[in-house]
């Protein structure tokens, strides 16, 4: 086969700057063809995807994607280095991938690439910097940013490369590439377009937070989608499966933390240093998941954060989940394949005969023995089952087991 490019995404949902992004990437690194590793129904930020990872994975493969593969919600949930980690534990089970390609602010590879070897190896000097920063009271990122900047010197480029998220997870990548000694070539593409959190539109180019703000304004998204992801996003609103944030669970949230005891809430990930009782005290104060949020956040604890670990007390991921994820090699879920996809199949099995390549999780289910690997699925399958409860029509369970993979014919 010709060379294959990996690319790690939410597509939430897919448009034009992703676009934009896939076609650079493929000519920059001339790759033949494109795995993407994609996030399921909830987010790296704590929320909600607006639709299901079905049709996400339906609006990639329109746009050319050749084979999308589910990055598991234990990853997809995570803070960005267990994201950007089990991705590249997934891409690198493959076999077969030779490039890898990211969008960030700084859109040039070599400043992302000396925070990520100093992050890899972490001399004792920069660890000391920043367990200094974490006695004041700061934020880990916050606290590793300082720290870099005083180990680099006073360069603006260094404190840009981690003011910035998609930088952030960039080096995530990175630094997991250089830990697992992986034969596979990075690249990165400048998003000058638009940021990750901006609501500008430009020259038909918005973000996907941007993107879903006009849906939930009900503006006209046409220009800044393909028209695959348009069609595809106004069937499922007709459909009433169009999920606008997690605070459509906002009642199933606070129900389960109310229930919760200050112990199982100190076993979420995340939460650390008594923070239970913060939270404990705003689940039985408000009613609202913004107010929740917002009595919990401090300077050290980011609404990001603080919203993840809402969503991991919704779905049951415990602190004993997260570490586990971090121990093993997870499965590859085929969500959706077009006639490329199928080649880079075999040729997936053909590299490592060993990995586990789940086309039927029905069929996974009953022949895995690995606990590891059938508690990591469970938590998608169960992530499936509590997105669903959102949907007006067809709110259906046990769709992990029910929907098809996704085979484009043409």
């Amino acid at each position: 086969m010709g060379g294959i490019l990996a690319i790690v995404s939410e597509y939430n949902p897919f448009h034009n700057g992703h676009l934009m992004h896939y076609n650079y990437s493929k000519d920059i690194t001339k790759a033949d063809f494109t795995v993407a590793v994609m996030g399921g129904n909830f987010t790296q930020r704590g929320d909600a995807a607006l639709v299901d990872k079905w049709t996400r994975t339906e609006m990639a493969l329109k746009a050319g994607i050749d084979l999308v593969i589910e990055l598991p919600t234990v990853y997809a949930t995570s803070s960005a280095e267990n994201f950007a980690d089990g991705a590249i534990k997934i891409i690198n089970s493959l076999g077969v991938v030779d490039y890898l390609s990211f969008g960030s602010e700084i859109g040039r590879i070599q400043p992302l690439d000396e925070v990520a070897s100093i992050l890899a190896h972490e001399p004792k000097e920069f660890s000391n910097i920043i367990n200094r920063q974490l006695k004041s009271g700061l934020s880990y990122p916050k606290a590793r940013e300082i720290a870099l900047n005083m180990y680099f010197g006073t360069s603006p480029i260094y404190t840009e490369v981690l003011e910035n998220p998609n930088n952030i997870l960039g080096v995530e990548y990175l630094k997991s590439i250089k830990r697992r000694r992986c034969n596979i070539r990075a690249f990165t593409v400048k998003r000058d377009y638009s940021d990750y959190n901006s609501n500008q539109v430009k020259k038909g180019i918005a973000s996907a937070t941007a993107i879903r703000t006009m849906i939930k304004s009900n503006k006209n998204i046409k220009t800044v989608v393909p028209k695959d992801t348009l069609d595809l996003l106004q069937r499922q609103a007709k459909l009433g499966q169009i999920i606008p944030d997690i605070s459509v669970f906002e009642k199933e949230i606070i129900y389960t933390l109310r229930k919760m005891s200050l112990q199982e809430i100190a076993c979420l990930p995340d939460v650390t240093e008594g923070l239970e009782n913060r939270i404990k005290m705003a689940v039985n104060t408000y009613n609202h998941l913004s107010e929740v949020i917002e009595y919990v956040k401090t300077k050290r604890y980011t609404q990001t954060r603080i919203q993840r670990i809402m969503l991991y007390a919704l779905l049951g991921i415990t602190d004993k989940d997260m570490n586990q994820s971090k121990r093993v090699n997870p499965y590859i879920r085929v969500l959706g394949f077009n006639k490329h996809g199928k080649r880079i199949i075999s040729a997936i099995a053909a590299a490592n005969p060993k990995t586990k390549i789940i086309v039927s999780v029905k069929k996974f289910m009953e022949s895995c023995n690995d606990n590891a690997l059938r508690n990591m699925i469970s938590k998608d399958i169960f992530a499936s089952n509590v997105y669903t409860m959102a949907y007006k029509q067809k709110p259906l369970a046990n769709l992990d087991y029910t929907n098809k993979v996704i085979e484009l014919k043409n």
